[in-house]
């Protein structure tokens, strides 16, 4: 079971797990809002069709706002625009686990070695799974694996956006784009550079470099599993 949302991480997710089972034993599940754009859904309803994976389309509106009206929430604080964002994540995974429960299946989790190494998930929301294929690959990685499995292009090419607010664009929190900041993961975490020496290299601004190791950094907890306390032996 995966959440299918028509951009090319969930879609090279599908493609992995029709390929390794028959269609008929990986279900998509599509959990659009009213604010998804309409090209979405539609790409990933021609991609299950496409690659004879089972689909299901379940808009998850009603069960927000079934939250918003039971906590009393004013959707217009602006302190509850996250808090709302990360909410919707995690319906997505309440809702993937049904149906895993339902059918005995496993949650194929979408989300990439970019988006896992700066945190840029919600915890026990896209972040909770029971294995993840493509975790391992950085954001450009897995365009070049779409590609060369044959995806349609308009997925490969596709702007990264997780969709949890209206007009959320990938430039509302990162500083810059994915191609750019995997360069600077792979210089700070593979090939052991400072920040200065990221910098100096990439030839892109320090302070570029030291945000995206900050957020590297404050997003360990979401690394790890919570901590306990241990018996001393």
């Amino acid at each position: 079971v995966l959440g299918l949302s028509g951009g090319v991480e969930s879609s090279l997710v599908a493609a992995l797990c029709a390929r390794a089972l028959s269609g008929g034993r990986v279900l998509g599940v599509i959990m659009p809002t009213s604010f998804t754009p309409g090209e979405d859904i539609e790409d990933a309803i021609e991609l299950a069709k496409t690659l004879g994976i089972n689909y299901i389309v379940v808009n998850i509106d009603e069960i927000c706002d079934s939250f918003v009206k039971s906590l009393s929430i004013d959707p217009g604080d602006a302190r509850v625009k996250m808090p709302l964002a990360n909410l919707r994540a995690r319906v997505r995974m309440v809702i993937l686990y049904f149906y895993a429960n339902l059918y005995n299946y496993l949650v194929a989790g979408t989300s990439d070695k970019s988006e896992y190494l700066i945190g840029f998930f919600t915890k026990y929301g896209d972040g909770a799974a029971d294995f993840f294929p493509i975790r391992h690959l950085y954001k450009t990685q897995v365009r070049e694996l779409a590609a060369h499995l044959g995806l349609p292009e308009r997925i490969v090419r596709k702007p990264s956006s997780p969709q949890l607010y209206p007009g959320h664009k990938l430039s509302d929190e990162l500083p810059v784009d994915y191609s750019v900041i995997d360069s600077i993961l792979i210089g700070l975490l593979e090939k052991n550079l400072t920040c200065e020496e990221t910098s100096r290299v990439l030839g892109i601004p320090k302070e570029i470099v030291e945000d995206i190791f900050r957020r590297h950094f404050k997003s360990m907890h979401k690394r790890l599993n919570p901590p306990m306390i241990k018996d001393k032996k």
